[in-house]
């Protein structure tokens, strides 16, 4: 199995990834291998549970379009949905999304990891 099949798998659509990439699959897979360390630096749940609605958001906005330009799919719909959720101050129904979202996410950087 290879990282595009892996990411499809997982419910990632590579296919749109890839034509966002010019087709251009060594580009796409190199912006993929970025993503961890790019996610990685961007909590969002900490600045949830401190109370931190702003940097959250702004945390989870980032993600969104970091995961939204990769069609990691499940993470960029649910991320908006935080997103939304932040913009209209439901912090709790943000983090009950959250909550779920994450081991989805670390699956998708887990694959990707593996392949850096």
């Amino acid at each position: 199995m290879d990282l595009m099949t892996e990411l499809k798998e997982l419910g990632a659509n590579t296919d749109e990834g890839l034509e966002r990439c010019m087709n251009n699959q060594e580009l796409y897979e190199r912006l993929l291998k970025k993503a961890p360390a790019n996610v990685a630096k961007l909590e969002v749940l900490s600045f949830l549970d401190a109370g931190d609605i702003k940097t959250a958001l702004s945390n989870a906005h980032t993600i969104k379009g970091i995961v939204g330009n990769l069609s990691l799919t499940p993470l960029y719909t649910a991320y908006t949905e935080i997103v939304n959720l932040l913009r209209a101050y439901k912090p709790a129904e943000a983090r009950e999304l959250l909550v779920g979202i994450l081991p989805v996410q670390e699956k998708m950087i887990g694959c990707i990891k593996r392949y850096s």
